[in-house]
């Protein structure tokens, strides 16, 4: 049996703890787009961002001039960050919180049911044996002109993506490249498909974050990959992977399909 890494054991109780905390994606029970202007937020059948419990009319999220204004019904106004430059703000009521997404401008107000985990049991994660051939030495090579890429999400909406960098590499000897969704300073984050997918692994793919050393070698230790949010709820908006990151072969590492317990 081949030994786990520290970091990998880490990582794993790290996946699980956050899943099954009161801010997990699993909480997650509503997901609703605004419109510029007036949004009304309740109970009431008509409301822009339904509830499901509370008054008919809790507030209004005023979205103009580039920024959301919450007005609730009793209490002062404030200015709502969305999750575009990091944590958004959070609006609480009894058990129940919702936030604000951008999605390439398109902004649409989650709800959390933080007692979730009352009601529902999470049950952990399942991974494949850590498998230490799996951590690849790639180039990182450039690409000159960048791509333009337009890539799919879970909803159907298409996000631009501009690839400067690839990773290359083989398995089994065969030659493959891998484009990366987004690049940053220190990491490049990859999404992709392979023959577990659908089958050990969930069926839109994997995600896989990869630390940055240098310009010309990149390592992709696929024992970290993971599955997207769209995995755990249906009010999540995840990248899909381009078909160049459709691996013709089975990568049978990091973590396997979640399954709902009954």
């Amino acid at each position: 049996m081949k030994k786990m890494s520290n970091s990998l054991k880490r990582w794993q109780a790290s996946r699980n703890a956050e899943l099954g905390s009161p801010t997990s994606w699993l909480g997650l029970i509503g997901l609703f787009w605004l419109a510029p202007g007036l949004n009304s937020v309740g109970n009431a059948a008509g409301a822009t961002v339904v509830l499901g419990k509370g008054p008919a009319l809790l507030g209004n999220l005023l979205w103009e001039e580039g920024r959301i204004l919450w007005q609730p019904a009793a209490g002062p106004e404030l200015v709502l960050e969305t999750d575009l430059h990091g944590a958004p703000t959070i609006v609480d009521f009894e058990n129940l919180s919702f936030f604000v997404v951008d999605r390439e401008g398109q902004l649409a107000v989650r709800i959390r049911d933080r007692d979730w985990a009352a009601t529902t049991t999470f049950g952990g994660l399942e991974y494949f044996p850590h498998d230490p051939a799996w951590r690849i030495e790639a180039e990182w090579q450039s690409i000159d002109p960048p791509l333009q890429m337009e890539v799919p999400n879970v909803s159907g909406d298409l996000k631009a993506v501009e690839v400067s960098r690839c990773a290359v590499f083989a398995v089994g000897g065969q030659a493959v490249t891998l484009l990366p969704m987004a690049v940053g300073p220190d990491e490049a984050f990859f999404v992709f498909r392979d023959r577990t997918s659908g089958k050990e692994t969930y069926g839109a793919g994997r995600f896989l974050k990869v630390p940055l050393h240098g310009d010309e070698r990149i390592t992709l230790d696929f024992n970290f990959a993971y599955n997207p949010p769209c995995a755990f709820t249906p009010f999540a908006t995840c990248p899909l992977p381009p078909p160049e990151n459709w691996l013709p072969f089975a990568v049978p590492v990091g973590e396997k399909k979640w399954v709902k317990p009954d």
